[in-house]
């Protein structure tokens, strides 16, 4: 049995010219601005690509309609556009005299992004497309809204979930009581995004993982103290990790975005501007902040604030963990230290949500399979790919990023024989909104000249995007994408389901989340997952099940097989914006394993057990062990973890259905196995295919004989993610759909 210490406090850091080297890399990395080239539209499929399908259904139809950017001039009809250039000519000199020359104008330059905004008449947008100077071309969409995007487009406006929201109120599931602790570069408090109803503030505390000791090399020191609740080093530590009267808690910008997606409220009631609603408005914020002013920092802080929110979690009703940011890593979730720490925290009770990363795509515009880095490679956690919503409500032009990373986890390790092993575990989990969301900005906590973030003030007009938003302190808002804020949409979801479910276990969250996803038209298994995030669905069969899960595991008080669903399951179907789908009815358990079923969720699956990981025919358990004594409040405070490998364990009751077969071995040609269209594998579990498993899957003496989907090692994948020194965000920072500037190449969308 080994004895892992989860609250080890390393007060011993850096030096501060390590600081300022890494702070200086990646403000330097930023402001590397490359595009790389794009392929020349040379037929009409590729053209039809460039167009984005609202505004080529305008352009189809007989008579003008009524959007905002389509207007009929002089009898000729004309659509306002966006156009996104690929050139070298970042003024694109020529294609604005082109569009002059045609009858058009342009209206605004966005030379940062190679961008134009124009009008022009309809029968002229098929030339645009022909051109190989440009990458797309797409309407120029009305922002005003009734509700959020975010609410709109994941499925909160649902009977289910939230019946009504306006910028002013909303009835229904808001996240109260649960906490969402969110570890990045701060969040300001005082942003009235982080109000309440009634004005209390809902950012509970700031946390400060950078304010320790840096390390000074001085040899025979141990800088570290006991944590015993109670005691005068617990005092101590936590004062002086305390930020919450800082009057910058947020100096690069990303936290607060981050945070006001899971649990922001709107401000702007005025009409003309977007509703930035979060996914979970009332939810407690608990900021610990692990990436500098510059958007640095080590693993050692991520690590440390995981421990941080496991400590308190009990406490605090701290029940989801995000983390939209990453770490390079040479080894496999089994040993990888930033994976172990999440892990905890998932053996601890809490739901942890990571961000994929944006390496999706290189830079000479292929798609890169094997791009997922620490922790999103651990099999405990639910790792968010990226969904461009095409500035619609409706899901049905809705696709993945091409920036968004693919699976599978190509992290390793060496064997007893020295062969190199490679994870392979399937992975994103699903994905969710992530490009072009508007929500808050960070300031300096003062009433006189607005102080930016470091991000809105390096980039201020790419990021503090007008949209009839008069910028005033508390109100600040910018746009950011990337999958690190595709994380926190499901982070919110995450909350919205404990809130009606507080029984609900992380794995089980995470099998729901995937169950009950819808999958997209023309992405695999390792470009989306199980599908796109449908809060709808998840909230209504969380309903479904017993709330005493969480409770009578911890005393493995639920059998194998035990009922527990309180009520019929669902219909596995949504309806979103007035579009009904199918859930996916897919599952990933034990790494690369497929399930599906009503079994998953009527009858108790022992992997719900949040002590129990199983991938790569491991299977170990781990578990809390609470510091107790004469005032301590009994198993509240945790100490130590336990981590044990087990040898005899039911993994999966029989009923449910195995699609690991259906799916078939893994050819990127054929478009099986993990290359299997997700939509395809839906629709065959829908129609009944798949093995149902009579004895369920057992682990025997150690050993798991069935070790789901083979995926051949001949193929060409990223070989792991070889990122800064240290702890980055995941994706660098993506200011809008298709520019990545810490990755310094231009990303184009399907």
């Amino acid at each position: 049995m080994n004895t892992l210490t989860p609250y080890t406090v390393l007060l011993e850091r850096r030096s501060a010219l390590r600081w300022l080297a890494a702070a200086t890399a990646s403000a330097a990395l930023l402001f590397g601005l490359l595009h790389a080239p794009q392929a020349n539209a040379g037929d009409a499929k590729d053209k039809a690509k460039k167009v984005a399908k609202d505004l080529q259904s305008e352009l189809d139809a007989s008579t003008t309609s009524a959007k905002n950017w389509a207007r009929d001039i002089n009898g000729v009809r004309n659509v306002q556009v966006l156009i996104t250039g690929n050139g070298s000519d970042a003024e694109m000199t020529d294609l604005r005299s082109k569009i002059k020359a045609a009858g058009g104008s342009v209206h605004v330059r966005f030379p940062g992004l190679m961008m134009v905004t124009a009008t022009v008449p309809a029968s002229y947008v098929a030339t645009l497309a022909a051109r190989s100077d440009v990458q797309s071309v797409s309407p120029n969409r009305a922002t005003q809204r009734t509700a959020s995007t975010l609410e709109a487009i994941t499925g909160v406006l649902t009977s289910n979930v939230r019946t009504s929201s306006t910028k002013t109120s909303y009835s229904g599931l808001d996240g109260t009581g649960i906490g969402i602790a969110v570890l990045d570069s701060g969040v300001m408090k005082a942003h009235e995004a982080f109000l309440d109803g009634s004005g209390t503030v809902r950012v509970k505390r700031n946390v400060n993982m950078l304010n320790t000791t840096l390390a000074n090399w001085t040899p025979g020191v141990d800088a570290t103290a006991s944590l015993m609740p109670g005691s005068s080093g617990l005092t101590s530590y936590e004062a002086t990790l305390a930020n919450d009267s800082n009057l910058t808690q947020d100096g690069y910008g990303h936290g607060t975005h981050v945070a006001a997606v899971a649990a922001g409220r709107a401000k702007y009631y005025s009409a003309g501007t977007p509703d930035t609603t979060g996914i979970a408005p009332n939810a407690s914020v608990y900021d610990v902040k692990v990436l500098n002013d510059y958007g640095v920092g080590t693993v050692s802080d991520a690590i440390e604030a995981v421990q941080w929110a496991i400590y308190h979690a009990k406490e605090l009703n701290i029940r989801v963990l995000n983390l939209s940011l990453a770490a390079s890593s040479t080894e496999s979730w089994q040993t990888d230290p930033l994976c172990a720490a999440v892990r905890s925290a998932s053996a601890a009770g809490i739901t942890v949500v990571v961000a994929a990363g944006n390496f999706g795509q290189s830079m000479l515009g292929q798609e890169v399979y094997g791009a997922i880095s620490s922790p999103g490679n651990d099999p405990s956690v639910i790792t968010v790919g990226s969904v461009n919503t095409k500035d619609t409500l409706a899901r049905g032009d809705d696709v993945v990023n091409n920036f968004s990373s693919r699976g599978p986890t190509r992290s390793a390790f060496t064997d007893l024989a020295g062969v190199r092993q490679i994870d392979n575990l399937l992975k994103p989990d699903l994905v969710a909104p992530g490009n072009k969301i508007v929500a808050a900005a960070a300031t300096q906590a003062a009433t006189g000249t607005l102080s930016w973030n470091f991000l809105a003030s390096a980039y201020n007009s790419l990021l503090v995007v007008p949209v009839g938003i008069t910028q005033v302190y508390r109100e600040t808002q910018m746009v950011l994408s990337g999958t690190s804020i595709a994380a926190p949409a499901v982070s919110g979801a995450v909350a919205l389901m404990l809130q009606a479910n507080p029984g609900l276990t992380p794995p089980l969250v995470k099998a729901i989340l995937q169950y009950t996803a819808q999958p997209l038209a023309g992405y695999n298994l390792l470009e989306q997952g199980a599908g796109y995030l449908n809060v709808d669905g998840a909230v209504a069969l969380a309903k479904s099940i017993k709330t005493d899960l969480t409770s009578k595991i911890a005393i493995n008080g639920y059998s194998a097989g035990q009922v527990m669903n309180a009520k019929s399951l669902p219909t596995p179907a949504s309806t979103v914006n007035g579009t009904s789908f199918n859930w996916s009815r897919i599952a990933f358990v034990g790494g690369n394993h497929l399930v599906s079923g009503d079994a998953l969720f009527t009858k108790f699956q022992p992997i719900w057990d949040p002590r129990i990981s199983w991938a790569n025919g491991v299977v170990r358990q781990r578990n809390a062990v609470y510091w107790s004594g004469t005032g301590i409040t009994a198993n509240t405070y945790a100490k130590n973890f336990t981590d044990v490998a087990l040898t005899n364990q039911t993994l999966l009751t029989s009923g449910v259905v195995s699609a690991n077969a259906l799916a078939g071995t893994s050819s990127m040609l054929g478009h099986t196995g993990v290359f299997m269209p997700t939509p395809m594998l839906s629709s065959w579990l829908i129609g009944g295919s798949g093995a149902t498993l009579g004895t369920g899957i057992v682990l025997s003496a150690g050993l798991v004989l069935s070790e789901g989907l083979v995926l051949s090692e001949g193929l060409v994948l990223s070989e792991g993610l070889v990122l800064s020194e240290g702890l980055v965000l995941s994706e660098g920072l993506v200011l809008s759909e298709g520019l990545i500037l810490s990755e310094g190449v231009t990303l184009g969308e399907r």
